[in-house]
């Protein structure tokens, strides 16, 4: 419980955090702070996982008695508290990455609670005391498996990984789909924040008066915000292929199909 605690404070702290607005040196602002709180709710888990399997161990090798009673109650009170929690951040946790990682703090506090008073009253009525370490095991791997896809999300992020519901190639063909577009290439997208996403692109387009420019850069935008959801974008339009690839991109290349 004190760890869902902590996990909740550092949860809501990183929300209201970034929600500061940009600065000079933070141009996109703070959003990744739910990111690295989403991180840190990972790793903690993780780190407690490892714990427990390691008390778990030592229970194997030295048995000690338990009280199943008392087990039973604290076990009962706890899974009460993290039902409520449970209720409280179930409608938010498939928006943001970081309530998500609250959320799966309280979920394995809710099931370790289940196992503990199935233990219990193993133990009040049979005195079989081992039923604590393999209960344990079984929440430690359960955290653990829950908890890999929390880390594996944030890291992607942090990497500015492409988001998993974006192919990057097929956002090249839709944008080559357009009326006066001719190529898309160097196409980088990446996650600012949960459900915030980015993109920058060369655009190779037919030549042009820069008014007509601007309403197919406009329809871009559109086409990348209804099908993929990019409402963030950087497109440097040309009239021929960018030859300087080595000072104005990283090496990759998603090359017209046509």
């Amino acid at each position: 419980m004190l760890t869902d605690t902590l996990a909740l404070a550092l949860s809501f702290f990183a929300m209201k955090f970034a929600d500061l607005p940009a600065t000079d040196k933070k141009t996109f602002g703070f959003y990744r702070l739910e990111i690295l709180a989403a991180l840190v709710n990972g790793v903690t888990l993780v780190v407690i996982s490892f714990y427990i399997l390691y008390e778990a161990y030592q229970r194997i090798l030295h048995p000690e008695p338990v009280a199943g009673p008392l087990m039973l109650a604290v076990a009962v009170i706890g899974l009460i508290a993290n039902i409520f929690g449970a209720l409280f951040l179930a409608k938010h946790h498939e928006t943001s990455l970081n309530i998500r990682g609250a959320f799966l703090h309280i979920i394995g506090d809710a099931v370790s609670s289940v196992a503990v008073i199935i233990g219990g009253i193993v133990i009040y009525y049979t005195g079989w005391y081992l039923v604590d370490p393999l209960l344990s095991i079984l929440i430690a791997i359960g955290i653990m498996i829950g908890s890999y896809g929390l880390l594996t999300e944030s890291v992607n992020i942090l990497l500015e990984s492409a988001p998993a519901h974006i192919d990057v190639a097929a956002v090249a063909k839709d944008i080559e789909q357009l009326d006066g577009v001719r190529e898309a290439y160097h196409i980088h997208v990446w996650t600012i924040t949960s459900g915030v996403y980015a993109l920058s692109a060369h655009v190779v387009i037919d030549d042009r008066p820069v008014s007509g420019s601007r309403v197919l850069l406009d329809a871009i935008r559109q086409r990348l915000a209804d099908r993929f959801k990019i409402l963030h974008s950087t497109i440097q339009l040309e009239c021929a292929r960018c030859e300087l690839t080595g000072s104005c991109s990283l090496p990759v290349d998603i090359k017209s199909s046509r």
